[in-house]
């Protein structure tokens, strides 16, 4: 996952972290999917959510917000 940038807040400043590159997709997946309320604000629901027929394909991650509005998070590997 080439360009993933981990930061920590410092007295309000955004630092970088150094940090190693995530070998397969689906392990930053579950780890976002498993703290997504703490980091997104974001209630997960559901994992490789499938579309239905008429769109026959998969949401990575599914959840709602503040407003229970629909919150998509899709993960690609661009390495």
């Amino acid at each position: 996952m080439a360009g993933l940038k981990l930061f920590k807040d410092v007295d309000g400043e955004a630092v970088e972290l150094a940090g190693s590159t995530v070998a397969l997709e689906r392990h930053i997946q579950t780890y976002i999917e498993r703290n997504m309320e703490r980091l997104l604000g974001v209630r997960f629901l559901a994992s490789e959510y499938y579309t239905g027929a008429r769109h026959a394909g998969r949401i990575d991650s599914l959840g709602l917000d503040e407003d229970f509005s629909p919150v998509v998070v899709e993960f690609t590997d661009r390495g």
